[in-house]
């Protein structure tokens, strides 16, 4: 890698202020202190807020993740946890934080399974589906490493939304809407979230002065009060009071993990993403390395070619993510081999550009949907440190749990385990024995945060949100803007397409031309026509220029399905 130039350091924070091309989405901001991207717009705010206080990309970043949660509760929240990658300009140096869920000591496979078969509810509603939470570990653990301000700054944003209400969007309506018999069935929950049992209006404010008053503690007493205080206390009261196994010392156990992250590269640029449990930074690096062998941008982008290079890179890296990938700590995942170019390059001598093949080409066979509760959001400082974070509850409002008293909704990640081998999750997605469920063990992700360097500095900070449409849209964000050189708005936009190997089919948006599906279908491929695939945030530093974009497909497919 090459050093920073003085000129280069002199420039950035001049570069950070300078005027947009086009007029951002309201939920990406910036100004001289930096800028914030997430898919809400109260959680932009937050993350500004504090940055405009002098802090930098890591208060800025841990302000954003808890108004996150009381934003938007069907995505993520302090009952969840997260992956988050940080680059630090001045040291030139890339850290990765695990703060993912881990399952309670108690937890066994026969604990979903009813007559020796897997029974799909156990693991997705109720008390059996919480696996432990990481996410106030996780951030206070960033902000002490990197962070400049104190917690209860950097947390008074969330505190305040809490208390003062938030405003429905018109996601948030429809991840109701979406959920509402299973949230009636869940009191606490539909005491927070619905009005008259029915969902609010958009535009009507959801007041969590429970949360508020929760948040206030972890603010003045740190992340002790959550995973040993009276927090923890009325966590594991509630769940067992219904059925739960999670218990004090799951709660007083758990440790976020600093790793190492993935570092590739592409087209000489290193590529900074998340390694296992994540399955998405070893996918996208793999692909990544496939494509690096086509001059993609010889083909028209989106046409059939350029699609069918991009469908078959897929399934042959979501082969390998069901096959190999699993918690680091519990398997032997060959992340050497399946990040190396050479790798890549026998992929790639298996790839026809005139067919497709069934699954068993790429992988072991097996078999078979619904979208889930994850965000995203990327943060740039004046100094040039960047933070990329996905959090998640797994899928909307998580297990559907509330616990009284505190206003917390827990995760459902036990469904990100493979409760049986070759049985798909709620995703859809095939996992094998490495991410069986196992005691303290943390279930695989598709959660993609990147970060791409051009000269020691970054110029891509990347993400998204979606399930396993993570890794498929953040693969395209970036060729759209590193080979097709598309602006960043347009690169987000385009419309996108999704295999993930099993089911055999391939998504694509309505904007992808019949024309185009019609050759797709000549070779092969059973294409499916789908409204969304995957909401990607992304902040990007070309030729002295800033700009970020969050993706508009969140709340258009929350109006469009109305």
């Amino acid at each position: 890698m090459f050093p920073i130039s003085k000129i280069q350091r002199l420039l950035f924070p001049l570069v950070l202020s300078l005027i947009f091309a086009w007029t951002l989405p309201s939920f990406a901001q910036q100004g001289g202190q930096g800028i914030v991207v997430s898919d809400n717009e109260l959680a932009t705010r937050a993350g500004m807020e504090i940055l405009k206080r002098g802090g930098n990309a890591m208060d800025a970043a841990v302000a954003t993740a808890f108004a996150l949660g009381v934003a938007d509760p069907a995505s993520s929240g302090i009952g969840g946890g997260g992956f988050m990658v940080v680059y630090q300009t001045k040291e030139k140096k890339a850290h990765a934080l695990d703060f993912r869920e881990t399952a309670p000591l108690a937890a066994r496979k026969d604990l979903y399974m009813k007559g020796g078969r897997p029974v799909p509810s156990l693991s997705l509603t109720g008390p059996l589906a919480v696996a432990v939470p990481g996410e106030v570990a996780g951030l206070t653990e960033a902000l002490r490493r990197f962070g400049s301000l104190p917690l209860p700054t950097v947390m008074a944003p969330a505190v305040r939304y809490a208390s003062e209400g938030v405003p429905v969007s018109p996601h948030l309506r429809h991840a109701i809407e979406r959920q509402l018999a299973a949230i009636r069935k869940f009191p606490d929950l539909a005491r927070v979230l619905l009005v008259k049992d029915e969902p609010p209006a958009e535009g009507e404010k959801i007041r969590q002065p429970e949360l508020a008053e929760t948040l206030k503690a972890v603010a003045e007493q740190g992340s002790q009060v959550f995973y040993q205080g009276w927090i923890a206390q009325a966590i594991v009261d509630a769940l067992k009071k219904e059925g739960g196994v999670l218990t004090l010392e799951d709660l007083k156990n758990y440790k976020p993990i600093w790793r190492e992250p993935i570092i590739g590269s592409y087209r000489k640029r290193p590529v900074i993403t998340m390694p296992p449990p994540s399955s998405g930074g070893i996918a996208l690096i793999q692909m990544l390395n496939v494509l690096e062998g086509y001059q993609l941008n010889f083909f028209p982008h989106n046409s059939a070619t350029h699609l069918h290079l991009l469908t078959e890179t897929m399934k042959h890296a979501f082969a390998d993510r069901a096959q190999y990938m699993g918690d680091p700590d519990f398997v032997q995942i060959p992340i050497e081999k399946l990040t190396s170019k050479e790798y890549a390059a026998s992929i790639r001598s298996r790839i026809s550009s005139v067919r497709t093949y069934g699954p068993k080409f790429y992988g072991f066979a097996a078999s078979k949907p619904e979208r889930g509760g994850t965000t995203h959001f990327g943060v740039l400082d004046r100094f040039g440190n960047a933070v990329s974070c996905s959090l998640t509850i797994n899928t909307l409002f998580g297990s559907k749990v509330l616990i009284p008293g505190t206003g917390i909704i827990l995760n459902n990640e036990m469904d990100d385990f493979s409760i049986e081998p070759s049985s798909p999750n709620v995703y859809g997605l095939i996992g094998m024995e490495a991410n069986s469920v196992q005691p303290k063990k943390r279930p695989l992700s598709s959660m993609t945060p990147t970060i791409i360097l051009q000269d020691d500095r970054p110029v891509l900070i990347v993400g998204g949100s979606g399930g396993p449409r993570i890794i498929t849209a953040t693969l395209q964000t970036v060729l759209n803007v590193l080979d097709f050189r598309l602006p960043l708005k347009k690169a987000i936009v385009s419309p996108r397409i999704h295999h993930q190997w099993i089911p055999n089919e391939l998504a694509v948006e309505e904007a992808i031309l019949p024309n185009t599906r019609k050759s797709l279908e000549r070779r092969g491929h059973v294409v499916k026509e789908k409204s969304s695939l995957g909401v990607v945030q992304a902040i990007s530093v070309q030729r002295a220029r800033v700009d970020a974009g969050a993706d508009p497909r969140k709340e258009e497919k929350a109006k469009a399905e109305r």
